[in-house]
């Protein structure tokens, strides 16, 4: 009897192990698909604004979507781009949500009479907003655009809070940069 009461506890021990091995895998798949789905290079690519074109050619392609994902989801949008919704596309007023592509990233809103958003596009040369990424990476360090005086600070930009992403998120955002639309400056600035 002591035999027989082994022999069902090991089988027992074994169905309950190989049930929370199923359970696991089951629960590893699930986990992987959903990292997947959440992926923020995936996601990046998936909140380009419609109409605007990317020029992948030789850019690294996981640093412009998570470079996409990055800028599309901290607002830089609602700064460098004036108006930020094309007509019909403000979701504050209700509509569904069309940014301005035609405008995207190119500057032009002003916060008071001095300070207006600098054009953030690519310029002749493929570098945003002019700068080469050593100078775009220190810029968000440090709040002091190169080509500014010594000594200066941009204001409004919140470069305080985009300092303190990782180096791999702001060559990202460089990289996205590089990757969009090079646009002239805003030609209606505003409010």
């Amino acid at each position: 009897m002591n035999t027989s009461w082994r022999t069902g506890r090991r089988a027992w021990l074994a169905a309950a192990l190989v049930a929370s091995a199923a359970v696991s895998v089951a629960a590893a798949g699930g986990l992987r698909d959903f990292l997947d789905s959440e992926n923020p290079v995936k996601r990046g690519y998936a909140i380009v604004p419609a109409g605007v074109v990317l020029n992948l050619a030789g850019k690294n392609r996981q640093l412009v979507g998570l470079g996409s994902y990055v800028v599309n989801t901290s607002g830089c949008v609602d700064c460098h781009s004036h108006p930020t919704y094309s007509p019909g596309g403000d979701p504050f007023k209700g509509e569904p949500e069309r940014l301005n592509a035609e405008e995207y990233l190119s500057g032009g809103r002003q916060f008071g009479p001095e300070i207006t958003s600098a054009n953030i596009t690519p310029d002749n040369a493929g570098k945003p907003a002019g700068l080469t990424r050593s100078e775009f990476i220190q810029m968000m360090r440090t709040g002091h655009n190169p080509k500014d005086p010594p000594g200066t600070i941009v204001q409004v930009m919140p470069w305080p809070v985009f300092g303190k992403k990782t180096e791999l998120e702001l060559i990202a955002v460089y990289e996205y940069l590089r990757a969009i639309p090079s646009l002239p400056d805003n030609t209606h600035p505003g409010p």
